[in-house]
């Protein structure tokens, strides 16, 4: 591609200096012609005023005081009377009227091939049939076109030389990073997920490409972390109420108390099977989510509104919970949103908050720490661009070090393994969050928690 790139330059360059100089040639021959006519046009007036007897007088001065001047003056017989030629030059035969020939000078030696000389001239009838052919040697001029000619193709030459030398430096060092890029697929093809695209720092494109694609690579190491995580955690959260389902259903077989037994026993498995059946649902919204299909689904979404409504939901549970549920809502926030999804995330916080505020209360019962006495849900213009959604409690909270942790699926801490639940609440909510182009936070409350959904004003891309 360098070496095209450079031929197809060097070769325009060539046209143009091609045309350029012809131009030149046509102005060097413009310039000598338009010297010789007017010089012919006082030889002419020479003529009318004092006749042809003078021409020779003035021919042999103009030998002498014109520098390159070529000249000649003969009878109608074609002898030479006066001038620096020995005859007319054979070209005036074909270009009566003008025309460039070749000469000898008068001092030159007969022999002497390399004396040839190169001139423009033209030819005047005298009255009496003679000729007069007045010209001017444009070797002088030829000379500085040919020099000026061989230096610009000179300099095309090192041009194509140095453009070629430098495609080739340039494309070694492309295809450096570009096997740069491609030792990274391979290595991570082999196993190697940490493997990333060295930057070189120039900050050019291939740098900006090189991001992107580690950034590319970073989102795949997590999906697959993710992944790693689903599966243990499904083997450890799910084990157990699949081994309560089926003692259950063995315990109801098993018991001789009749009718009303089996029927409990039914009871009961169907209500584990319904859990079972939300932890399925829930995995199936996030993968969903984390596929990205939100197109054709999201509206003009008043979350303010939406806020209010989800929490007017929840009030009657955090009072009979013994927690006061504070509203603090600015009006008219409007983000371009999915409203069943927000929504969904909003209730999973308050409902989070509601649930492990009432466990710490109930472990601090006879005890002399604080219970918690209140769940806060606000919302709040992020400056001009977002819209933040919080959810605060004076809980227990979580560790700054279990902040990250807690936003992965099936992830439940120590504390809370008592508690029903699957770990996917606030998994859901990371995943509405990535899907909108927003953030989830987790803060300290002092005391408490506060979780910070802040989501963007204009549709994602």
């Amino acid at each position: 591609m360098a070496a095209a790139a450079v031929a197809l330059l060097v070769g325009a360059a060539v046209i143009v200096s091609l045309l350029l100089f012809r131009d030149i040639d046509a102005v060097v021959t413009r310039e000598v012609a338009a010297a010789l006519e007017n010089e012919a046009a006082s030889y002419r007036l020479l003529v009318g005023e004092k006749g042809e007897s003078a021409l020779a007088e003035i021919v042999e001065r103009r030998d002498r005081a014109v520098a390159g001047g070529v000249q000649i003056l003969t009878e109608s017989s074609g002898r030479r009377i006066a001038g620096n030629l020995e005859r007319i030059p054979a070209a005036f035969a074909e270009h009566p009227l003008g025309a460039a020939f070749q000469y000898r000078p008068a001092n030159a030696s007969a022999t002497s091939s390399g004396e040839m000389r190169r001139a423009l001239g033209i030819l005047i009838r005298l009255p009496d049939g003679g000729s007069l052919v007045l010209g001017r040697d444009i070797e002088v001029q030829i000379a500085a076109t040919t020099r000026i000619r061989m230096t610009v193709f000179l300099a095309f030459a090192s041009l194509a030389l140095a453009g070629l030398a430098a495609g080739y430096a340039a494309s070694r060092r492309v295809l450096q990073r570009v096997e740069a890029v491609g030792a990274t697929a391979r290595s991570i093809m082999a196993g190697d997920m940490r493997r990333r695209i060295p930057l070189s720092g120039t900050g050019d494109e291939i740098d900006g490409l090189s991001i992107d694609l580690n950034r590319m690579l970073d989102r795949i190491d997590q999906l697959m972390a993710g992944l790693r995580e689903v599966s243990d955690n499904i083997a450890h959260d799910l084990k157990t109420p699949l081994n309560r389902l089926r003692n259950r259903a063995e315990a109801a077989l098993r018991d001789a108390s009749g009718e009303m037994a089996l029927r409990d026993g039914l009871q009961h498995t169907i209500e584990e099977a319904d859990e079972l059946i939300k932890v399925f649902n829930a995995m199936l919204l996030i993968a969903r989510l984390e596929a990205g299909a939100l197109q054709g689904t999201t509206e003009q979404l008043d979350v303010s509104d939406l806020a209010r409504n989800v929490a007017e939901l929840y009030e009657p549970v955090a009072e009979e919970a013994g927690l006061r549920l504070l509203v603090d809502i600015a009006d008219g926030q409007t983000i371009e949103a999915n409203r069943h999804l927000i929504g969904q995330a909003i209730a999973n916080l308050i409902d989070n908050a509601i649930k492990y505020s009432v466990a710490h209360a109930s472990a601090a019962k006879g005890a002399e720490s604080r219970r918690a006495t209140f769940i806060r849900v606000g919302v709040v213009a992020d400056g001009r661009d977002n819209v933040a959604v919080m959810i605060a409690d004076d809980g227990p909270g979580i560790a700054a070090a279990d902040r990250e942790r807690v936003l992965r699926r099936f992830v439940r801490l120590e504390q809370s393994r008592s508690l029903p639940g699957t770990g996917l609440g606030l998994s859901l909510v990371a995943a509405v969050a990535r899907l909108h182009h927003g953030t989830v936070r987790l803060e300290d409350n002092e005391p408490g928690l506060k979780v910070t959904l802040t989501l963007p004003r204009a549709s994602p891309p």
